[in-house]
């Protein structure tokens, strides 16, 4: 049996820890998670009082008893045991660590983290007698014209208040004050600083000032970690160098100095030539000693820089869960190497966004996999790709389960395989990911048995729902001019899946749509549109000429969170779409006007279809103009318990941070192997 440290919550003082149990016996009793400080050797016993039908179990701790007077220890490691009683036997195993959560503060002068030792065992930190002077950041960045410092903006739950970032030259009287905004991202500020306010030749320290709990504060910023990663130096004119540093105790510093003149420059070439020489020396031994290793095994040497390749659908798309992952890795480590897999046709986007890309299937497409440390993908790669010893796979996935997946797929009717090489090859690719992301814990079980999986799963939700959480009805407003949606009408967004059985071909799908276009005009739109959001494996389009003003076909866009935000209301099937739009708390009808065949004679279903879907299930044409006039009528779903016994079940795990918690996984990641 194995036990797994699957999540880290903080709560108002308290800490709720989860656990998964892998291969159970059956019964267990007296289950007991122990944890042991590996200073002090100091116990604490907490009783299991409740077990999921999934094998999964929660318990809160208050960290206050976490610590105590042990000759001024201000740092206590817990390793963390589950014991138990199996056909009376006592038992006690080791807990494991499925990821490394951000730090949660606790109070002024303590915080709480889940780590992992060397041997991925689970520890829980604890650290105290933090100076009330100091507050740690997440990140900070130079770009061209400001410098960005990222933080929690919350401390035991509590939000800081009148918050504002403040520079003091460390050797003048300098003062300056800035406003710290809200990031994109739930539970996190970003502060931005105009470098054209750094006098010149000066060092600035940086402060930040706020209220908590009726005190107003002044801390230093602090970053406990290095800087790789993030961009420290910016050249904003000519006779002006800006570089970010850190002090001995690892305050935040902005340095200003002039440029280098010409002479000096000019007096940097010998020691450029010398460098030189030994740079083409230390080549040669490098390119001898790749020649010596490749004698000795097939293989390419990985990047000297921590290079991650990011892939979505097999390179059709720039998007989901890589992307949103992408983002934030691109805003808070700019200095690492990243790159995206993509098809020719996805290079035009590419270009317009900065995003640096190789083309699939190409010499350097298989070099440039080959050397990097990192996937980050959310479909599978085929499976002659080789897969390095050295790189690190993190799969996302793209959608919880509703359809069976895998091994549960008792007849693959799709074309170019047969049900035996699916589950072989299914397995086989799953084997070789090193972390899957998981969206909740029917997801971590279905994974586990469906794809033959035991390796890390990061259940921290989809990277790609941090936007639905996060956004705010001004960005709403913003993406429907963006699309080209009328302000003042409501939206209704179709998105069906595809059927394994409508293929002409291998790699040709069809569909026709399922009800009638002019019936759905004459009755919504006067003050309604149709969004058309087809699956991509469907081949033919969809001639809606004759409706343009009425109905947006937006199958080829690229991010359909920006989808779900503008639509007042989804109508879809079996695909998984739903378990994401149910964030919104809008309203979802569902349309399954072929649901006894697909449900017999295809895939199947993990859920109740009738039973535990979150909305109204239409059976025919008429049903779904009705289901559709009762949801605009009434948009919001929070009130509704069925829909909220569902969001609950499916949804709370994600708290708008999922990006954040992948990349602090991969940085860990890229500190441990440095």
């Amino acid at each position: 049996m194995r036990v797994i440290l699957s999540d880290l919550r903080q709560l108002k003082q308290e800490q709720e820890l989860e656990f998964e149990l892998i291969d159970v016996p059956s019964p267990l009793e007296k289950l007991t998670v122990n944890f042991l400080e590996k200073s002090s050797l100091a116990s604490i016993n907490i009783p299991v009082t409740k077990m999921d039908q999934d094998n999964i179990f929660r318990i809160k701790i208050n960290p206050i008893k976490f610590e105590f007077e042990n000759n001024g220890q201000s740092e206590f490691n817990w390793q963390i045991y589950l014991s138990f009683t199996n056909s009376d036997n006592d038992y006690m195993i080791q807990v494991e660590s499925e990821y490394l959560s951000d730090r949660h503060q606790t109070s002024l002068e303590s915080y709480i983290q889940a780590s992992a030792d060397s041997a991925e065992m689970a520890v829980l930190n604890l650290h105290t007698h933090q100076s009330k002077m100091a507050f740690t950041a997440s990140a900070a960045n130079l770009s061209e014209d400001q410098l960005q410092i990222t933080g929690h903006r919350l401390i035991d739950g509590i939000p800081l208040e009148n918050m504002k970032m403040i520079l003091r030259g460390k050797d003048t009287t300098s003062h300056m004050e800035y406003p710290i905004e809200k990031s994109g991202l739930k539970g996190l500020f970003i502060a931005r600083i105009p470098l054209k306010d750094i006098p010149s030749d000066s060092i600035q320290e940086i402060y930040i000032q706020f209220n908590y709990d009726g005190q107003l504060l002044e801390q230093r910023i602090m970053l406990a970690k290095t800087l790789a990663g993030q961009n420290i130096q910016a050249q904003l004119t000519k006779e002006q160098v800006l570089m970010l540093d850190k002090s001995l105790d690892n305050g935040l510093l902005i340095k200003s100095f002039p440029a280098p003149t010409f002479s000096e420059k000019l007096a940097t070439i010998p020691e450029k030539a010398a460098n030189g020489a030994q740079t083409g020396r230390d080549l040669m031994e490098k390119v001898n000693l790749v020649r010596l290793r490749r004698l000795f095994k097939r293989g390419h040497r990985p990047f000297d820089q921590s290079t991650i390749i990011f892939e979505s659908f097999g390179g059709r798309q720039v998007s989901d869960s890589p992307y949103a992952i992408y983002k934030l890795f691109k805003e808070l480590y700019p200095g690492f190497n990243f790159i995206w897999s993509i098809d020719r046709s996805q290079k035009a986007f590419c270009k317009e966004n900065g995003i640096a890309y190789i083309i699939r299937r190409t010499a350097k497409w298989v070099r440039t996999l080959e050397k990097a440390q990192y996937w980050i993908s959310n479909a599978r790669f085929p499976s002659w790709v080789r897969k390095p010893n050295y790189l690190t796979y993190i799969q996302t996935w793209h959608g919880t389960p509703l359809k069976k997946l895998g091994l549960d797929i008792e007849n693959v009717s799709m074309p170019g395989t047969t049900t035996a090489k699916y589950h072989v090859n299914f397995v086989k690719e799953a084997n070789r990911w090193d972390a899957l992301v998981s969206p909740n814990d029917y997801s971590t079980r279905i994974f586990r048995s469906a794809f033959g999986y035991n390796n890390q799963i990061l259940k921290v939700g989809y990277p790609r729902n941090d936007e639905l959480i996060n956004s705010s009805k001004d960005d709403v407003r913003e993406l429907k001019i963006k699309l080209g949606i009328p302000l003042d009408k409501k939206v209704v967004m179709y998105a069906p899946t595809y059927r394994d059985n409508q293929f002409a071909a291998k790699g040709k799908y069809t569909f026709e749509l399922p009800f009638s276009l002019s019936d759905f005009k004459k009755k919504f739109g006067e003050d309604t549109v149709l969004i058309l959001r087809m699956h991509y494996l469907i081949s033919n389009a969809l001639d809606i000429s004759d409706y343009q003003d009425f109905v947006y076909d937006y199958s080829s866009y690229p991010n359909i969170s920006d989808l779900y935000l503008v639509s007042d209301m989804l109508i879809t099937d079996y695909s998984s779409v739903f378990f994401d739009y149910a964030y919104l708390k809008r309203p979802i009808l569902f349309y399954p006007y072929d649901y006894h065949l697909y449900k017999d004679e295809l895939r199947g279903f993990y859920l109740d279809y009738e039973r535990e879907l979150p909305g109204q299930i239409a059976q025919n044409e008429s049903e779904l103009l009705d289901g559709i006039q009762a949801g605009l009528a009434n948009s919001d779903m929070a009130e509704n318990k069925k829909f909220m016994k569902f969001y609950k079940r499916f949804c709370a795990i994600n708290d708008g941070l999922s990006s954040l918690k992948v990349v602090n996984y991969v940085v860990h990641q890229i500190e441990k192997n440095s």
